[in-house]
């Protein structure tokens, strides 16, 4: 059985990323009642919100999970309230999760970490991860300034660790679920593809900016400071790539993107498949049509290994 479906209880092996702010009740349900995995963020740092989204998610009786960014978070508060809440299934991003696994574990939870690079890969299976997301360079928002794709990072992990893969980085539909297993994975995360959804909360000015951008479309930005990010092409970002380094304040506009539709109010992140991407779409449509894809091309490789041919 694919180790991801049962360590979180979807019916679908992809998962929509733990965006901030946008990755809430609206957008988590609907992926998960199309037969995904919802996520709840909580890197926004509105902690007694982010909670009262996790308890929604509880009481609607949906499979879903909770991304807890180790950087991010200002005291254990989130930690123990997740422990206590009942959730089942984490992901931990943005730091050493070493500390995390324990109270985590404890509480009978299973608990994937994001991870950019085989070191740290191989030192979260060494530490008892359960799973890794393994997220490639091609993926928008928080990024390794050491550029790795997912099609490379992907094989160089699953030859040295055995726990289940979920590729991130480039994938936003059933061509990239394909190749992703392929190459080892057993799930997919989503996050362009979701924010770019009908359910999605974000203004109709960044979806627009998502369907109508090019492969080209995106900057990997501050890749010589903290933190690295990949964002969609714009005055601002030009400015900022031209320099090689953000200002500090840079993202404190994130949510004027977000909700107000000035897509020059901060870097609007996004990922490469911006390129991919030509229409918004209900997240029932995009798992639908995902896994439709997902079956028809592995089916025509099987029949390729079958018959010994190309």
């Amino acid at each position: 059985m694919n180790r991801v479906l049962a360590h979180t209880g979807a019916r679908y092996p992809i998962i929509q990323a733990p965006m901030g702010w946008i990755a809430r009740y609206p957008l988590a349900s609907a992926v998960s009642r199309a037969g995904g995995l919802g996520i709840i963020e909580t890197s926004s740092g509105e902690t007694e919100t982010c909670k009262a989204e996790i308890r929604k998610m509880a009481e609607a009786g949906l499979p879903f999970g909770v991304n807890l960014p180790i950087l991010f978070l200002r005291d254990d508060s989130m930690l123990k309230f997740v422990c206590e809440s009942g959730v089942k299934f984490v992901t931990t991003s943005a730091g050493s999760p070493a500390k995390f696994i324990g109270p985590l574990k404890d509480a009978g939870i299973v608990v994937y970490h994001a991870v950019p690079t085989l070191d740290a890969a191989v030192k979260c299976a060494e530490a008892g991860i359960d799973g890794l997301v393994v997220e490639g360079a091609e993926g928008g928002g928080f990024k390794n300034p050491e550029e790795v794709s997912t099609l490379v990072l992907l094989q160089a992990i699953r030859a040295r660790v055995d726990v289940p893969l979920v590729a991130a980085g480039g994938i936003c539909d059933g061509r990239g679920m394909a190749a992703a297993f392929a190459l080892g994975a057993e799930a997919i995360q989503m996050g362009t593809r979701f924010v770019s959804s009908a359910e999605s909360p974000v203004h109709e000015n960044y979806k627009a900016a998502i369907t109508g951008g090019k492969e080209t479309g995106t900057w990997i930005l501050n890749k010589k400071s903290s933190p690295c990010i990949r964002a969609l092409k714009s005055e601002r970002t030009k400015v900022i790539y031209d320099e090689g380094l953000m200002p500090p304040d840079a993202l404190k506009g994130i949510l004027g993107v977000y909700f107000g539709g000035d897509m020059e109010a901060a870097p609007a992140l996004a990922g490469q498949t911006v390129g991919l991407i030509d229409e918004v779409k209900t997240a029932q449509q995009i798992i639908d049509e995902t896994v439709s894809q997902f079956h028809d091309i592995t089916g025509r490789l099987g029949a390729l290994a079958a018959a010994r041919g190309f």
